[in-house]
């Protein structure tokens, strides 16, 4: 390593992904990429080693609802606006070390060794729950597959979140549910999940928070406010056939949760 490598910082930036169900966003270049490509040239000027990263995040219900409608299969459908979104960040002169994508080989082999390391340390474990099944179209409806009536504020949502309130959501939360396949409603059936224990972090998440006061003060002041009010284990398997599968005996079907396996294309 020469003298000039060895005084250099090295610096990496996480890019947030684009999601893979529709062309490139705008908000997504000048809220995500844009930023992130003036603060690496900044630091490439600077002598500084950069690494900035992203890629497509191909997985979840809107990518497969986006396949049954135009009837493809979910792999058409990513491989088709992950071609388009390095194509747009190429034209834009984005300058990226790696645009990787999450149903690649490898994102797949990381996000599986890190669920197996969480099952051996204890912090994963099956519970049987109550999920929307629609008899019409012979399915579970997780996440977006079904929608309703928030529970907290009396919104729109959808099987996992409420844009309306900001509020996350177990599918079974919500009111006069309804397929979003075939407009019928679902009833409960009874399926087996894993989850994982993340209120097991609460302590240790708010201990590391303490030296972050470079934070914004909004930000560490909603991240502390959000822990201390109790952190709930989640759902960290859905009832789906395109995703990371589980690697555990009796849960091949299963796939894991797109928003637990995204985070670690970073």
């Amino acid at each position: 390593m020469s003298d000039e490598e060895s005084d250099s910082e090295r610096i990496f930036i996480g890019v947030a992904w684009p999601y893979a169900n529709g062309p490139l966003h705008l908000g997504t270049v000048v809220g995500c990429l844009l930023p992130a490509d003036i603060f690496g040239r900044y630091h490439r000027m600077q002598g500084n080693r950069v690494l900035m990263v992203s890629g497509s995040d191909e997985h979840g219900t809107p990518i497969m609802l986006k396949a049954e409608k135009e009837g493809v299969t979910p792999k058409d459908i990513a491989d088709r606006y992950n071609r388009q979104h390095v194509d747009n960040i190429d034209a834009l002169g984005i300058e990226l070390e790696n645009f990787s994508r999450t149903s690649g080989d490898f994102h797949r082999q990381v996000v599986q060794d890190f669920f197996l390391r969480l099952n051996d340390n204890g912090y994963i474990y099956p519970e049987t729950m109550e999920s929307p099944y629609c008899e019409s179209c012979g399915r579970f409806l997780p996440d977006r597959y079904v929608e309703g009536t928030c529970p907290y504020c009396g919104g729109l949502a959808r099987g996992d979140q409420c844009d309306a309130c900001g509020k996350t959501l177990e599918a079974g939360e919500l009111v006069d549910p309804r397929c979003k396949l075939c407009g019928e409603t679902p009833v409960m059936r009874e399926t087996e999940h894993l989850f994982f224990e993340l209120s097991a972090f609460r302590q240790e998440l708010l201990d590391w928070l303490e030296d972050k006061d470079f934070w914004r003060g909004n930000v560490i002041t909603f991240t502390r406010n959000w822990i201390r009010e109790g952190l709930e284990d989640r759902a960290v398997t859905r009832d789906l056939e395109w995703g990371v599968p589980v690697p555990l005996e009796g849960y091949e079907r299963k796939r894991l949760y797109v928003w637990f396996e995204a985070v670690m294309g970073y």
